[in-house]
């Protein structure tokens, strides 16, 4: 009797341990994601050990990213800089003092892959997007723009472009930056998107702002040195980084789509009814291998 009067007791004054959320309509089922391949990550490893991992996306820009793993092959990279960060626009890489020569085997003037004919979206946001006639999702996971005839990338928050001269340079591909500000939509179809920051972005964003125009840095000692850039690939498998996208072609997708549009209570109060392609980023984790 005094065992189980003590086991009740102690059962008693155990906290209670509070119910699992509920599944959502919009929660992904394990096979919503999708390993991204590894010699579709591009890791830029810092001078102080810091990494960005940046996703390629051959499908939309091919030439542009052939010349990129072109680079990576060659390590034209290491030993570059960041040498440009514009605050509320975009951080730039690549040899600040363009006497580096490129290695062979790289499109000097690649075609203009601005955007591409057709759409690939499987889901879309509700409303009109506001530099374009509609915004989306491709299966794989890509946010996407377009009209009746075409589709391209949004220049996003942490998306990946080409820096070039003024047209009809198209750019090589060895001068790269990332948005780090509100998205500049404006450069929409104006400049190749060859990517997307997966990881890391934060050593990118909060970086001093360039004080010379356009926020480039005055002094070779103001730039942020970069050690290497590898393709995931490259990388030894136990310490290679791997990630996933979330699958768009589904009903858990559209159910979160939903949820990005109308935000609930009790934080919000009154559901906006839409949402801008920049704040519906898809989804993209560390792979389960990784974590």
């Amino acid at each position: 009797m005094l065992s189980l009067l003590v086991a009740a007791l102690l059962q008693s004054a155990a906290p209670a341990v509070p119910p699992a959320p509920a599944a959502t309509p919009a929660d992904p089922l394990p096979e919503d994601w999708v390993a991204i391949p590894d010699d579709e990550v591009m890791v830029i490893t810092l001078a102080n050990g810091g990494t960005v991992s940046v996703r390629l996306a051959p499908a939309m820009a091919p030439v542009h990213v052939a010349n990129i793993r072109a680079l990576v092959g060659a390590h034209w990279w290491d030993a570059t800089s960041i040498y440009r960060v514009q605050d509320n626009y975009v951080a730039q890489w690549g040899d600040a003092t363009e006497k580096k020569p490129l290695p062979p085997g790289i499109t000097l003037r690649p075609p203009a892959e601005y955007d591409r004919p057709g759409t690939s979206a499987v889901a879309r946001l509700g409303r009109r997007d506001p530099y374009a006639d509609w915004a989306g999702y491709s299966r794989d996971g890509w946010p996407l723009a377009g009209n009746f005839q075409s589709e391209w990338m949004p220049h996003c928050y942490g998306m990946v472009g080409v820096g070039r001269d003024m047209a009809p340079d198209t750019g090589s591909g060895a001068e790269l930056y990332v948005a780090i500000g509100h998205g500049p939509r404006a450069l929409d179809r104006n400049v190749a998107l060859v990517g997307r920051v997966v990881e890391g972005i934060e050593r990118v964003s909060v970086l001093p702002r360039g004080t010379g125009d356009l926020g480039f840095y005055k002094t070779e000692g103001e730039r942020v040195p970069i050690a290497t850039v590898r393709l995931a690939s490259e990388i030894p498998a136990a310490s290679r980084p791997r990630y996933e996208y979330r699958r768009t072609d589904n009903p858990r997708f559209t159910a979160w789509i939903a949820g990005r549009e109308n935000r609930q209570p009790p934080f919000f109060v009154v559901p906006a009814g839409g949402a801008d392609i920049c704040n519906a980023m898809p989804p993209v984790r560390r792979g389960a291998a990784a974590q």
